[in-house]
């Protein structure tokens, strides 16, 4: 469909719009009373979430990079990714891209949705064809729903289309805005086991609230509660609520290594962490024939001074 025949089928006057983005990528606007967000098609990727705060100022959650790259097949650097069917490397072919090709496929509108709570939904949904069979072989959809108010809600629902049961490893790899990374906290994870990837994935065990001074990439292991980046800086909490997850991926790459990427800007990793509800390590699913797995989030703001999120 081009810009015209989706916003014809899908747009809600004055609320939800399509556009030409960069690249001539097309991107969903969404506006309404709670918040504002963009999202690209490619890879139905999140770019920005702009809840409302007290003030009735929309302040952005998500964050992307100034240096980001936009190309037809080509990852983002920011923003909401979908890692899907596989996190990290192909465990067989190294030729096929870390993390999945959902994130750099093109996918297609399934509806959209006003809510009479005043938020707005939208779903896209992603089906099994020519360009990522020999990737993919099995008869899979997945379908992505986005509820977009003071709240984001994301829903990633994979379907098992064939006769035999798939495995899928999984994450929404969450670049979140923060102030300055060297003086949040992120809790939640306290006394949980984790896989610490810049050491050869060892075993180690979190203890107290995690900080960021230096590289992180880490596996958190066996994870189902409530995480809040408490962010001194910006005088707010992100809290991040998840459900068919079980792992949760902490990431910032610090200065060396954010150097070398080349596209996270200058002291770009000072602004961002990434705090992703995975299925990643052990932490694989397993989708019988028929059925489906619900891989689901939501992210809410909360002024620092209210401690009840922590």
């Amino acid at each position: 469909m081009n810009l015209d025949e989706l916003n014809s089928k899908y747009g809600i006057s004055e609320q939800l719009s399509f556009k030409a983005g960069e690249a001539n990528i097309p991107i969903v606007e969404v506006c309404n009373a709670q918040a504002s967000a963009k999202v690209s098609l490619q890879g139905a990727q999140v770019l920005s979430w702009q809840p409302k705060n007290s003030a009735g100022q929309l302040e952005e959650v998500i964050w992307l990079s100034d240096e980001a790259t936009f190309a037809p097949g080509k990852s983002v650097r920011g923003g909401i990714p979908i890692c899907w069917p596989w996190f990290g490397a192909h465990e067989s072919n190294a030729q096929f891209p870390a993390h999945g090709f959902a994130r750099v496929s093109l996918w297609q509108v399934f509806s959209t949705e006003s809510l009479v709570d005043g938020r707005t939904r939208i779903s896209f949904i992603l089906e099994a064809d020519d360009t990522n069979k020999h990737m993919w072989p099995p008869q899979t959809s997945v379908l992505f729903q986005l509820t977009i108010g003071t709240k984001l809600e994301m829903e990633l629902v994979t379907h098992n289309k064939s006769d035999q049961a798939i495995t899928i490893s999984q994450a929404l790899h969450t670049y979140f805005k923060v102030g300055d990374v060297s003086q949040l906290a992120l809790h939640g994870l306290s006394d949980t086991q984790y896989l610490d990837k810049l050491e050869n994935f060892k075993r180690k065990t979190q203890k107290g609230p995690i900080t960021i001074n230096e590289e992180v990439d880490r596996i958190y292991l066996d994870t189902e509660t409530d995480c809040v980046i408490e962010d001194k800086v910006l005088k707010r909490n992100i809290v991040i609520i998840k459900c068919g997850s079980h792992s949760t991926v902490v990431w910032n790459p610090w200065a060396e290594s954010a150097a070398k990427m080349g596209d996270l800007g200058v002291d770009g990793y000072k602004q961002m962490l990434c705090v992703e509800s995975s299925n990643a390590a052990e932490d694989v699913v397993v989708i019988a024939p028929g059925t489906d797995h619900h891989l689901w989030v939501q992210y809410g703001v909360v002024a620092h001074s209210n401690e009840a999120a922590l």
